[in-house]
């Protein structure tokens, strides 16, 4: 019964629907425990204000039901971010540190507390449930640092001091 309704709350989270589909019990059950975790400690936290810009800083709705069930809100004026998360389909970590440095504005909020993150969740990678729920535990321990690690940092995602 409680697998049920794990399995249940799982398919309410509509853009993991496909990836989740063939997948055996255990892993649906296994990823659904990922999840519960995320969705456990955040319920006694703070949404965190995220700005998810590309190179041009331009703003991106892309990863914003990930950033979402990690404990995030989308914002969408990028003076009011807490987070900045610059993201571009394609970009290496080594090119985003080329790039962003120049895109960068002294007086963002984010900037001033050294809160840019840049993601590369996507080179020579594909879309499976696993790296799903792998990028939202990754927004979680981005955007609520010391309250959650699972070790990508460094090889998916970096923080960026200005």
């Amino acid at each position: 019964m409680l697998f049920l309704h794990k399995l249940i709350n799982l398919m309410q989270m509509s853009f993991l629907n496909d990836l989740f589909i063939g997948l055996d019990a255990a892993k649906l059950e296994d990823l659904q425990d990922r999840l519960d975790i995320v969705e456990h400690k955040i319920k006694f936290m703070d949404k965190m204000p995220v700005a998810l810009l590309d190179v041009n800083n331009n703003p991106s709705y892309f990863l914003s039901e990930e950033i979402a069930l990690a404990g995030g809100m989308i914002e969408s004026d990028v003076f009011n971010a807490a987070f900045i998360i610059y993201y571009q389909p394609g970009k290496t970590l080594t090119e985003l540190m080329r790039e962003v440095p120049g895109m960068l504005n002294p007086d963002w909020q984010a900037v001033k507390n050294n809160r840019i993150i840049l993601l590369n969740d996507d080179v020579n990678r594909s879309v499976t449930a696993d790296n799903a729920v792998s990028l939202i535990e990754d927004m979680a321990e981005m955007i609520h640092p010391g309250s959650f690690i699972f070790g990508c940092e460094g090889d998916k995602w970096i923080r960026f001091g200005a």
